[in-house]
């Protein structure tokens, strides 16, 4: 190819700009491919990483919140039910594993079924407080991604955990086949880029050979139209600091004279900052500087650094208006973010006082100086405003932070009735915010307390915004910003964000208000349902504890549905009853009293304890068979029971349990042990029988009845709990049962108990021989006087000659009854007690019924008789037959007790 001149050239030869321009577009293609090369590589790297990371929680998410996933894991064996579903999730999801473990991290599912029941290696801490664990390891397998996600109960409590995980090299896969695409593709890239730069360096040479006069003078010409017609001012300075060139922008903006070109730029007139600037030639990037009331972005750089003439050229931008519009952007982030932080600074509790603190402490961090905040004394017990317009201003301040000792206001806990004739009162009235400048210039606010306000202003506040909290149309207080350290007085900006920050805090306090109203009726209700003291009765000498659970811990805090109760039985016998509803709240403490109601019910039936769980199971049953049939959504009712009947006349304790923790019996010379009772479901599963457990209890034994929050905590599995319970009352023989009760919450009560905890410990007593009597009767009827014979002899042994007669009459008919219709040896026993107990045992399962005779009819009156003269009668079976009982009030119910207590009448 011929060239200027007819010298040969080529577009390749470095001496020529094509050949230079031509090896530099090959550096960059070749430069930018490799780049985009690496690029990919990483990238598919990450986006391997990050496809296991979503695939792996997503997976771990949908198992854990699959139905069903509360019940397997409270199932009895979780592996059996959840072994299959996680490897059929397992496969059709792709994944390498998918465990659910408990919340210690003991695995029920595996891949490989001989980890299952084994410790899970990873972090769990985070999802046991309810987060997401996502994290990546090196396995067994290799490097792979694995997601722990926590399985919520119905209480809102973690009860189990699942993990998925699969393997780096699975995802990426798919990418690595792709590289043999995408190398070809670079290559094919790399060779089109080289010859698309050829042809440019091609076109380049002639372009630049090729340009005659009329071209570079039409050049010239719109390079100097561009240059004078830009918002821009540019000035060129040479390298001996004269002015080469101004264009028209930079003529205006700094007022230069129509000569400038030629002069000394340090000649023109300007600040000196600026001309030092132009005439040194360093190099800035948007310099600010100031030229009369004009704001100058100035930006400058050398000539010469690609081999062109000494000196500089200089550009100017006007940023006058854009840093106001800056500054006013910046104010506003500033109030944004100021909202932000509050809230989630205030309002983290649901305690009404608490929110007034944060409001009080961030505001007078962030906004003013000093802040107090008052409120409607209903509103601190949880009640609406009891004016809902806002004319009753009699508050008591909740709150106060950043006001040093002595400064005229209120202290916490005073009450302020706001005078409607001032400014504050009148604002407070109609709901509206108030703004006092200047506080100092006295203009109706200090007619509220003058010596107060007096004293305020000569303390150094100087202004205050004053602003209603409402919420819901009802004025709940009234939060007072005032500044003291800052000499700007409050503007109409800082009332307007001074209302957006209380209108916020006002919603968390309205919520925490509510909160506080629903949880004084649940406490109420779960009050009413509990026992207010301990009947009377011989059988034990009773104590008890109930703590509610610390608040926040699901539900209320302070209602549950742990309850116990002690329910005398005829014949002088005592229940005993302990009894724990999952949960918290309204619905735990609804069904707790519905379960006790039951008990009580079934107890005056006379029932065995197995039976009465029984009954309560079906109970519970019925329970959730109603509230499931309102909705899909409805919890399952969780609940379990311990029932337990001491009879002191032949010392025999009985107990049978649902699925609750077992007692603890501490015997009379001090040795504490866990009574052996047969573990039964939990109510409301059904299916299962409960067994009894019977022993005699030696006088001054202690039964210790507890739920599980005494003995079980986060930081305590139940094992643990029971044996720290067994030995704190091992050894002290002498213990009455409220020192048990002490000794017991001293050494295993939380800090912040999670759980309600309901104790009751009894102190077994004995009828001695002296107050009980007993007679075998034979089946004959004329045994029926011998036994009324024998039966009046003790009687006025015992002192009550007067209930002879009466007793002579109940025996008379219930002992011929027990002749003439049942089978098996007939016993008679008479317990003198609180009251005179007559009993009759025989073997027969068929009880009397109480009917009303006819004129006619020679029989059928003798039970409506015994109903006359007894305070009370009934039947209980037993294994071998039934016994019928009746209670006579004895005339001195005192003398008789303390009798039973070893006391002297």
């Amino acid at each position: 190819m011929a060239g200027r001149y007819d010298r040969p050239r080529s577009v390749l030869r470095m001496r020529t700009v094509a050949g230079q321009v031509f090896l530099l577009q090959v550096a960059i293609v070749v430069v930018l491919v490799a780049a985009a090369m690496a690029a990919l590589v990483l990238q598919s790297r990450s986006d391997s990483e990050r496809e296991a990371r979503h695939r792996s929680l997503a997976v771990a998410q949908s198992f854990a919140n699959a139905p069903g996933m509360q019940a397997a894991l409270q199932s009895p064996d979780p592996t059996a039910v959840l072994q299959p579903r996680a490897e059929a999730a397992r496969k059709s999801t792709g994944v390498d594993f998918i465990v659910v473990m408990n919340t210690q991290g003991i695995r029920y599912t595996h891949p490989m079924k001989n980890r299952i029941g084994k410790k899970f290696v990873g972090t769990l801490q985070p999802a046991l407080a309810g987060g997401v664990v996502t994290e990546k390891i090196v396995g067994t397998i290799g490097p792979l991604v694995q997601a722990v996600v926590p399985v919520f109960g119905s209480d809102g409590k973690v009860i189990g955990l699942v993990s998925a995980g699969i393997t780096i090299k699975k995802v990426s896969g798919v990418v690595d086949d792709q590289f043999p695409l995408l190398f070809g593709a670079a290559a094919g890239v790399l060779v089109l880029a080289l010859g698309g730069t050829a042809l440019v360096g091609r076109r380049l040479r002639r372009q630049t050979h090729g340009l005659g006069p009329a071209e570079m003078t039409r050049m010239y010409e719109h390079h100097d139209a561009v240059l004078h017609a830009v918002r821009e001012g540019v000035i060129i300075v040479g390298g001996d600091g004269r002015v080469l060139l101004a264009n028209d922008e930079a003529r205006r903006l700094l007022d230069l004279p129509a000569d400038v070109e030629g002069r000394q730029a340090t000649e023109l007139g300007l600040d000196p900052a600026t001309a030092q600037l132009l005439a040194s030639g360093r190099a800035v990037t948007d310099e600010v500087h100031p030229v009369g009331e004009r704001l100058l972005a100035v930006n400058q750089r050398s000539t010469d650094e690609a081999g062109g003439p000494p000196g500089s050229v200089t550009t100017l931008r006007d940023t006058t208006e854009l840093r106001a519009l800056t500054g006013r952007a910046d104010v506003a982030r500033g109030r944004l973010k100021l909202l932000y932080d509050a809230g989630t600074e205030i309002g983290t509790t649901l305690d009404v006082v608490r929110t007034c603190e944060e409001l009080a402490e961030f505001a007078s961090s962030r906004f003013a100086d000093i802040v107090t905040v008052d409120l409607v004394e209903d509103v601190l017990t949880g009640e609406e405003p009891s004016q809902a317009t806002g004319t009753d201003i009699t508050m008591r301040r909740t709150a106060v932070s950043g006001a040093p000792p002595d400064t005229g206001l209120y202290a916490v806990g005073e009450l302020i009735r706001f005078d409607p004739s001032t400014s504050l009162g009148a604002g407070l009235t109609s709901g509206e915010p108030v703004l006092e400048p200047e506080l100092s210039a006295f203009r109706g606010w200090h007619l509220q307390h003058p010596q107060r306000a007096r004293k305020i202003v000569s303390r150094g506040i100087h202004s205050m915004i004053a602003v209603p909290l409402r919420a819901r149309g009802a004025v709940l207080g009234v939060a007072l910003f005032w500044r003291s350290q800052n000499p700007q007085p409050f503007e109409e900006e800082d009332l307007s964000l001074a209302e957006e920050l209380v209108a916020r805090a006002a919603v968390s306090l309205d919520n925490a208000r509510r909160y506080t109203r629903e949880h004084n009726m649940a406490v109420t209700l779960q009050r009413s349902l509990l026992p207010r003291g301990l009947p009377e009765q011989n059988a034990v000498e009773a104590a008890y504890r109930y703590l509610p659970a610390q608040a926040g811990r699901g539900g209320l805090g302070g209602v549950g549905g742990d309850w116990f109760d002690i329910i005398p039985l005829p014949g002088a016998r005592v229940a005993l009853v302990v009894g724990d509803v999952v949960g918290h709240g309204l619905h735990a403490a609804a069904t707790m009293g519905r379960l006790r109601t039951a008990v009580h019910n079934f107890a005056n039936l006379d029932l065995p304890p197995d039976e009465i769980l029984w009954h309560l199971d079906e109970l519970v049953t019925r329970i959730d068979q109603d509230e499931g049939a309102e909705g899909a959504e409805a919890p399952v009712t969780g609940a379990t029971c311990l029932y337990a009947i001491y009879d002191p006349a032949t010392g025999i304790c009985t107990m049978a349990r649902a699925g609750h923790v077992q007692p603890l019996v501490v015997r009379p010379d001090g040795i504490a042990e866990l009574a052996d009772v047969p573990g039964g479901p939990p109510l409301g599963l059904g299916g299962l029988p409960f067994e009894t457990w019977q022993q005699p209890l030696p006088e001054d034994s202690r039964l210790v009845l507890f739920t599980d929050g005494l003995v079980e905590d986060r930081d305590r599995d139940i094992d643990e709990g029971l044996s720290l319970l067994t030995r704190t009352l091992t050894g002290h023989a002498e213990r009455a049962p409220e020192e048990i009760c002490e000794a017991a919450l001293g050494a295993l009560l939380p800090e912040r108990p999670s759980d309600d905890i309901a104790l009751l410990v009894a102190r077994t007593r004995v009828l001695d021989a002296a107050h009980v009597a007993d007679w075998d009767v034979p089946p004959d009827p004329s045994a029926v006087a011998q036994v009324r014979a024998a039966a009046v002899r003790k009687l006025i042994e015992w002192g009550l000659a007067d209930e002879a007669f009466t007793t002579e009459l109940i025996l008379s008919e219930l002992v011929t009854n027990s002749i003439r219709y049942a089978s098996g040896p007939i016993r008679v026993r008479l317990i003198r007690d609180t009251a005179l107990i007559c009993e009759v045992s025989d073997r027969s399962s068929t009880s009397p019924h109480l009917r009303q005779a006819a004129t006619t009819d020679e029989g059928g009156r003798g039970l409506f008789l015994i109903a006359q003269l007894a305070e009370r009668w009934g039947t209980r079976y037993t294994s071998g037959g039934k016994v019928i009982w009746t209670e006579q009030t004895l005339p001195d119910r005192d003398v008789v007790a303390g009798e039973a207590d070893g006391e002297d009448p």
